[in-house]
């Protein structure tokens, strides 16, 4: 195979390098020394993201035909002296002290403990509000700080009565004042907030039948599963059912009034009424006990799994072995995946707890022997070693053919169950290798011969020649079944072996025919007309057998109907089935005189991958030339004869629809391109109308008043998400029902490109 090599920051072309997927990377550097002049050393290679070691493969990075490696050069590294090297080494230190010096958020010198505020003391519960996510939390004033210097008179001060005596102004708010407050569950856990984020403990449960539209109270909602408990949110009530089972209204998430419009409320014996905020000088004996009781009163769900119920057992919150909850002194946290051990449920059990800093589990646990240590080369991992390419016995080079490698395209246009042409490829469109005619969605499998399901039917399949009982007569074809071979070993192909079966491909491809299925004998169609289409492609080595084949490559013969079918003894002396199809397509097929001045007027030639003409110049050049090294620049690639292609010439009725649409400059670069045929204008109509959110062609298309163009279900989902401008010039579109599906566009591409909106 070839990949392309490609200098980072540099303006010249790509190196293109032809090697073995089961090189290493160091042959690939050799390589590019060869080619470049840049020595091994100087070279950092990357791939998607990664660096690419010496010692792997390009097999190990699925690196795959006309792949693209990033090369980034090395500098000459300057040697500097010892006492530079002390100087750097004493700013870092200084560096690090200065930094861990800026993490403390409030300073000593400015900011004091007081014991109370306006509003609330030390040793208060209150809940609090998280900036996060808009939900209350309850906790604990364990220290108040105060602004020891006045923000409008710069007077120094030393707690907060004389910051209100000295400019005669409300420390609150102006925000002088910061909260620290810790969480019930966890002495070590707390925030630092100020005065709007706090407020007193709810504690009051409000009756269900003396809530009134408009109010607003603290409820349990989960977000994600509104049947179960959650966390607390305000609401305002908007309705409330009469036999008070549930209310209605809007969760209040931020104070920017973010909301959650019409939620349903389940726990409403739960409902809690917000309290007000008292000055410290106007409390009773009362509130105080209240503002001090310990006793918890809302219940936030620590666990969804098992909704904090003690007596179930949950792996989520109790042991990741037994699922039990008993003896907590007794588990083990791993430090990875947090999960918790009991002693006597790991593998093997421990008597005590260890005394290691770190404790991971055995999932979690690096493996030694995977370790690779100083002067030791790295390690394959288990998968790749258990693969035939890896093994070090194998004489045949898997990584140099075509065979091995994967798509590096799909074909998105239609859906994989689509039967019937492909829209855009025409009859006698050729491809040099069956990938391509893969990525070009004709025929998916890359080895099968017939793509289908068994419950549904066959959708393509392709004469190669494989079965000795397989007879081409071009307009018809006698096609042997797949099956009754033994490809153990990685085989493509093998003698018959053992009786074919009317299951899987066969059964799909019996299914096409217009007549009940019988596995026993066979069947007839009643009109063979009425079946299911199969597109057909012939592979170039069919032409031993027959004079309709291709002399190169793969090459689409348009579509055929399944006659019938049975099940008969092949040459080989094992029963398989047989199929006989018709031609049914009005295109002329490519081998007859009107199919070859077809193909000519429409300029179809071979189809290669991308870079691949570049590659086999290199090759040419290599053998006819001594070896010198080379410039990181792409050879020009040998300029083959064109064959020039006919003038499209559009359908009067696609030509009035694109004089009435409004994307008048789209068409007019589009219609620049009829000269050079119809596969050409259909590839920039496909490039020119592709939807910039699902990157796929218009399907019910949309065009603003910006003039940009959108599928309708691409922009509903993005105004579901409140995103109301357009995804290209973010300009405001308005309301939903403002935007209406542009029928001229959707007539123009459902008449150029049939059969696409199927599975869309």
């Amino acid at each position: 195979m070839y990949v392309k090599v490609r200098q980072i920051g540099s303006t010249s072309k790509d190196t293109i390098l032809n090697i073995s997927r089961l090189s290493t990377v160091k042959s690939l550097k050799e390589l590019i020394d060869k080619e470049t002049d840049i020595e091994p050393e100087r070279q950092r290679l990357f791939y998607k993201g990664k660096q690419l070691e010496d010692e792997y493969k390009l097999f190990d990075y699925n690196i795959v035909l006309n792949d693209v490696i990033q090369l980034m050069v090395r500098s000459e590294v300057l040697q500097t002296s010892k006492p530079q090297e002390v100087d750097e080494k004493k700013d870092t230190v200084e560096k690090d002290k200065q930094d861990e010096e800026k993490t403390h958020k409030y300073d000593k010198t400015r900011w004091k403990s007081t014991p109370s505020s306006l509003f609330f003391k030390s040793g208060d519960y209150v809940d609090v509000k998280s900036e996060a996510n808009g939900t209350w939390y309850e906790g604990q004033i364990v220290d108040i700080l105060v602004n020891a210097i006045c923000d409008c008179c710069g007077t120094e001060v030393e707690n907060k009565e004389n910051l209100e005596n000295s400019c005669g102004t409300n420390p609150e708010l102006q925000e002088d004042i910061v909260y620290v407050v810790t969480f019930d569950r966890s002495s070590e856990d707390f925030v630092e907030t100020k005065l709007n984020k706090i407020r007193p403990r709810s504690r009051t449960v409000v009756d269900v039948f003396s809530m009134k539209e408009g109010d607003i109270v603290l409820v349990n909602y989960n977000l994600e599963d509104p049947s179960s408990r959650g966390l607390w949110y305000d609401f305002r009530i908007s309705r409330v059912t009469k036999t008070g089972k549930s209310i209605f209204g809007d969760i209040l998430i931020s104070s920017s009034n973010f909301k959650l419009k019409d939620c349903r409320i389940k726990f409403v014996n739960e409902v809690y009424k917000i309290e007000e905020r008292i000055p410290v000088k106007d409390r009773d004996s009362k509130y105080e006990e209240k503002m001090k009781d310990s006793t918890t009163v809302k219940k936030t769900l620590d666990c969804s799994v098992c909704q904090d119920n003690d007596d179930k057992l949950c792996r989520e919150c109790g042991c990741n072995v037994c699922g039990g909850k008993e003896e907590p002194e007794k588990q083990l946290v791993c430090d990875e995946c947090e999960c918790s051990y009991h002693l006597k449920c790991l593998k093997p059990p421990l008597e005590c707890i260890p005394d290691e800093e770190e404790w991971f589990c055995a999932e979690c646990k690096t493996d030694v022997s995977e370790v690779v240590m100083a002067g030791e080369k790295l390690k394959a991992s288990k998968k790749k070693a258990s693969l035939v390419s890896s093994k070090s016995e194998t004489k045949r080079d898997w990584g140099s053919g075509m065979a091995c490698v994967g798509r590096t395209k799909e074909c998105t246009i239609v859906p994989s169950n689509h039967y019937g042409p492909i829209p855009g490829v025409e009859v006698g469109t050729s491809w040099l290798f069956r990938v391509q005619v893969s990525e070009a969605g004709v025929h998916r499998p890359h080895v099968a011969g017939i793509h289908g399901r068994e419950v549904d039917g066959a959708y393509s399949i392709v004469l190669s020649g494989g079965y000795e009982d397989d007879l081409d007569n071009g307009e018809e074809f006698l096609y042997t079944g797949a099956g009754g071979r033994d490809l153990s070993g990685n085989k493509r192909t093998a003698e018959q072996s053992c009786h074919q079966q009317l299951t899987r491909t066969n059964k799909a491809l019996a299914r096409n025919c217009d007549a009940p299925v019988d596995d026993k004998k066979g069947a007839k169609a009643k009109n063979w007309k009425n079946g299911k289409p199969v597109r057909v492609v012939r592979n170039h080595k069919l032409s031993g057998h027959s004079k309709y084949a291709p002399e190169k490559g793969n090459r689409y013969d348009g579509i055929y109907k399944v006659v019938e079918y049975w099940k008969e003894k092949g040459k080989s002396g094992f029963d398989v089935w047989r199929y006989r199809l018709r031609r049914d397509d009005e295109t002329p097929a490519p081998w007859t005189a009107a199919g070859k001045k077809r193909v000519e007027a429409l300029g179809l030639k071979m189809i290669y991958p991308d870079g691949y003409e570049e590659a086999k110049a290199m090759e040419k050049d290599k053998t006819s030339s001594p070896s010198v090294k080379r410039k990181i620049t792409s050879p020009e690639p040998t300029k083959a004869k064109k064959m020039k292609a006919a003038a499209y010439k559009l359908p009067a009725d696609v030509k009035k629809l694109i004089q009435q649409d409004s994307n008048t400059k789209l068409w007019e670069d589009c219609e620049a391109t009829l000269n050079e045929g119809k596969p050409a204008f259909l590839a920039k109509v496909a490039e020119i109308f592709t939807c910039i959110c699902c990157q796929e062609l218009l399907f019910e298309p949309i065009t603003t008043e910006c003039l940009h163009n959108m599928c309708k279900k691409c922009l509903k989902r993005s105004l579901a998400a409140d995103v109301t401008t357009c995804p290209y010039c973010r300009k405001e579109l308005g309301k939903e029902e403002n935007l209406v599906v542009n029928e001229h566009l959707s007539s123009i591409l459902l008449n150029l490109f049939p059969g696409y909106e199927n599975g869309r």
